[in-house]
C-alpha cells in the first residue's frame, strides 16, 4: 500500500478490499495484553515504535515499517516512550451471501 500519505494509504487500502481505514494513536508506554481482533489488520507506522508480539514473536517496528494479521491471531501490544500513530486498515468478516 502507498504510504506517502494518509489519504493514500486509505484510497489503496479501500482498493485492495478493506472496508475500514483509521488513523490510530497510542499513548506512551501503552501496553495492551493478549487478545484478537475480528478483522484481518494491515498497518503502518506512521510515528514512534512498538512491539506486536504473536506466538513466540516479537516485532519491534519502527516509524515506516508496516505489518499484517489476521483475524483472532491472538496477540500483544506494547508502545514506546513516545506512543505511536498507526495507520490502520481493516477488513472485517463478510456475513455468507445466501
Amino acid at each position: 500500500m502507498n504510504t506517502s500519505s494518509f489519504a493514500a494509504f486509505e484510497a489503496d487500502a479501500r482498493a485492495a478490499g478493506f472496508d475500514q481505514v483509521l488513523e490510530r494513536p497510542w499513548g506512551p508506554d501503552a501496553v495492551l495484553d493478549t487478545h484478537t481482533h475480528p478483522f484481518d489488520v494491515e498497518a503502518f507506522v506512521a510515528r514512534g515504535e512498538l512491539w506486536l508480539t504473536h506466538g513466540a514473536r516479537t516485532l519491534h517496528l519502527r516509524a515506516g515499517e508496516r505489518f499484517a494479521l489476521e483475524r483472532e491471531v491472538p496477540h500483544s501490544e506494547r508502545y514506546g516512550p513516545q506512543g505511536a500513530t498507526l495507520w490502520v486498515a481493516r477488513r472485517n468478516a463478510r456475513p455468507p451471501t445466501p
